[in-house]
């Protein structure tokens, strides 16, 4: 893990930043543990683009499971929630 004490960012500014963020994501540790994480601004973008191709691909899944019947009614919300919870057992 590449981290970087959050005494030494308020000791040295942002430079301490930039030199770790050579190695990747930074984790900012604070009291003794990872607080933050900082990101390139490629790496940032890169993230979101591949947390929304996963969103299009599940909705994409759950739209052909619809078309081909692959569905489960539920009486109501609590009925819903308690089968969910069971798939987590």
């Amino acid at each position: 893990m590449n981290s970087i004490p959050a005494q030494d960012i308020k000791r040295r500014g942002i430079s301490a930043v930039d030199e770790a963020l050579q190695d990747g994501p930074v984790h900012v540790i604070k009291n003794n543990r990872p607080s933050y994480v900082v990101l390139t601004e490629a790496a940032y973008t890169e993230l979101l683009e591949s947390s929304l191709d996963a969103a299009k691909a599940h909705l994409h899944a759950s739209l052909s499971d619809l078309e081909a019947g692959r569905t489960t009614r539920y009486e109501s919300a609590d009925s819903l929630m308690k089968a969910l919870d069971a798939d987590e057992s």
